[in-house]
């Protein structure tokens, strides 16, 4: 029996976990029936007319994008070629749509290794931090009878999940102890008297946007009267964006900007001193001129993305950093070869939809 929507998507989300997308990103299924029936999945880089086309005329299940189709807020969704009428056309086909972007660009071997190893770095580091949405942390004590009862109630509200990640609590024993009141409701134990049951610190991750749900289902289930609780918001889990390692050996940075373009292929435009020898090289693909800071802090001699604006290129050369910017979609291209090979490595009947080239440009 062939798998589900929902079922591929586990698969997927093993491979690219979607915690690690950031926060401003929309990645995940944008289209589709999870408990439709999966038969032939398509991989592509963007999802453009002509892969819409390819899409439906093939009658792909799945179609596994890194660019997000559906980013902003529409007000229509008829058929057309826009953003909102191409997601028309999947849905009436019954093509169902997941996409991976920045998580994809930040896990172990994804789009951001891909740029560094088709480049030949060597010892290769991770920089650029991708910040996922915030989280919170929910902290209480509660006597160790209760404490199973909480964790379950506070589950349920939607604690202790973060991204792809559950079984999130935990608990440390404590050396509190605690006097009911007369008035306590319920009583736990015997008011005035003090308590020999040890108290056990609780901690449970959160979305922050289902803290207020869980304090709610804490206090409702939770043995005290007015159960003391702490919420640290945090920004955590990140992945990096980027990547830094060396060249196998000193080489011009014109020689170099020769091979950026060979390699990806894309043409270049370069900012710096085109007989300076560089080394050490900072990646970001796709649109990372945001990073420019980041890229000179790791001592890279130059830095390869793309989108880089006028000011962007003038802070990199008044960090002392080169700036070879390839262009959006060719920075990303080693990764939508090793996107491809990814999926077709876990699903048989996989079409490979990652030529049909989403720059505007053209190439050189």
């Amino acid at each position: 029996m062939p798998p589900s929507v929902a079922e591929v998507i586990v698969r997927l989300r093993e491979a690219i976990p979607l915690s690690k997308a950031a926060s401003w990103d929309a990645v995940g299924l944008q289209v589709g029936d999870p408990s439709g029936e999966v038969e032939s999945i398509a991989v592509c880089h963007e999802v453009s007319v002509e892969v819409v086309d390819a899409a439906v005329a093939d009658q792909i299940d799945i179609l596994v994008a890194y660019h997000p189709l559906l980013f902003r807020p529409g007000r229509t969704f008829v058929a057309g070629d826009s953003a909102s009428g191409r997601a028309y056309r999947l849905a009436a086909a019954g093509v169902s749509l997941f996409v991976v972007h920045t998580a994809y660009d930040v896990v172990a071997g994804g789009c951001a290794d891909a740029l560094a190893d088709a480049l030949d770095l060597e010892d290769v580091k991770g920089f650029g931090a991708n910040w996922p949405a915030d989280s919170a942390k929910i902290v209480t004590y509660a006597p160790q009878s209760a404490v199973e009862s909480i964790t379950s109630a506070m589950s349920r509200a939607g604690a202790g999940q973060i991204g792809d990640y559950s079984e999130c609590s935990f608990t440390v024993e404590g050396v509190g102890s605690f006097r009911p009141g007369a008035g306590a409701d319920p009583v736990v134990g015997t008011p005035g008297e003090l308590s020999q049951e040890p108290e056990v610190r609780i901690e449970m991750n959160t979305p922050a946007g289902r803290v207020d749900n869980v304090v709610t289902a804490l206090a409702a289930i939770h043995p005290y009267q007015e159960p003391a609780f702490d919420i640290h918001t945090a920004r955590a889990n990140s992945g990096f964006i980027g990547r830094v390692g060396d060249l196998p050996g000193d080489m011009s940075l014109a020689a170099f900007s020769d091979l950026v373009g060979t390699t990806l292929p894309a043409s270049v435009r370069v900012a710096g001193d085109f007989g300076r020898l560089i080394r050490r090289v900072a990646v970001v693909p796709g649109s990372g001129s945001d990073f420019t800071s980041a890229a000179a802090a790791t001592g890279a001699d130059v830095f390869v993305t793309g989108d880089v604006s006028h000011h962007r290129g003038n802070e990199a050369m008044e960090h002392g950093l080169a700036v070879i910017d390839a262009g959006h979609s060719a920075t990303e291209r080693p990764g939508m070869a090793r996107l491809y090979s990814l999926v077709s490595k876990m699903f048989t009947n996989t079409i490979d939809l990652t030529h049909i080239d989403p720059n505007p440009w053209g190439r050189a």
